[in-house]
């Protein structure tokens, strides 16, 4: 499946007995040589605090706390395979508990949860209480303006004039283990279109460069309103498409976008 181009191997752990290393088995589908190919390793399963729960791996491996485009796709296969008659359904994630509701044509609107921004939210260096709005970051031999949020899981969203300009293959890693960052973090490049609309680029923690990163967006549309570029409701446009993030008064974030299938199929691990 894939959300906007960010795409995933997706696995019916509710129906099927999972017994296998998900961090190996994570490395070998993800590989587009020798395996099937995608940005991560999605494993529905049955969760203990909600009805489902989503673990996500990226192709190194590494387990992150959420993924927004995966848990999109998730909500839409729980939907569509009538795994369960309620819409909103609430999905267990290493974030927390999320609420997606399913809409026509495979769009799916997700409760992101509140947005946080200080230093010891994302986890960031420096002083902990302080906030995570407007700092400056060397990396790549260049000093950059960012903000940095945690929508459950870190992200540094860098303000630039023009995203298709950047080298994404060598400021990415730069940031993303960055000193600054303990547990590395998802790095974004944004580009103020107009206060409703914004572009990015993505390099993702353990994925590298992506098409499309859902948590990475609301980060973004959060940074900009924060640094008053941007109001409460954009739409931003990312490689593979378009997603939109609402922020509400109480500082939770709502993001929109598609959830998409490719095949269906059996892999040999």
């Amino acid at each position: 499946m894939h959300g906007i181009g960010n795409d995933f191997v997706v696995v019916d752990a509710v129906r099927n007995v999972w017994t296998h290393d998900a961090s190996t088995v994570s490395q070998k589908v993800n590989d587009r040589r020798f395996g099937i190919g995608g940005n991560g390793l999605i494993l529905i399963e049955k969760g203990a605090s909600a009805p489902f729960k989503m673990r996500m791996f990226n192709p190194d491996g590494s387990e992150p706390e959420m993924c927004g485009n995966g848990i999109r796709c998730v909500a839409r296969f729980i939907h569509d395979e009538g795994l369960s008659a309620e819409n909103p359904i609430a999905i267990e994630t290493g974030a927390g508990i999320l609420s997606l509701q399913v809409m026509d044509g495979g769009t799916v609107r997700v409760d992101m949860g509140k947005e946080r921004h200080l230093r010891r939210d994302i986890p960031m260096a420096g002083d902990p209480a302080m906030t995570s709005v407007g700092f400056e970051i060397e990396a790549a031999g260049r000093r950059l303006r960012a903000v940095a949020v945690n929508m459950g899981n870190p992200h540094c969203i860098v303000f630039v004039d023009d995203v298709s300009s950047v080298p994404l293959d060598e400021w990415g890693p730069a940031i993303e283990c960055h000193e600054m960052f303990p547990n590395r973090t998802n790095v974004h490049f944004m580009q103020v279109i107009s206060p409703t609309e914004l572009r990015m680029r993505t390099w993702e923690r353990g994925a590298g460069a992506t098409l499309a990163c859902g948590t990475g967006a609301c980060a973004v549309g959060v940074a900009a309103e924060l640094s008053g570029v941007a109001g409460n409701d954009v739409l931003i446009h990312l490689p593979g498409g378009d997603l939109r993030v609402e922020i509400a008064e109480d500082r939770t974030v709502f993001m929109t976008g598609s959830a998409s299938y490719v095949y269906k199929g059996e892999f040999e691990v």
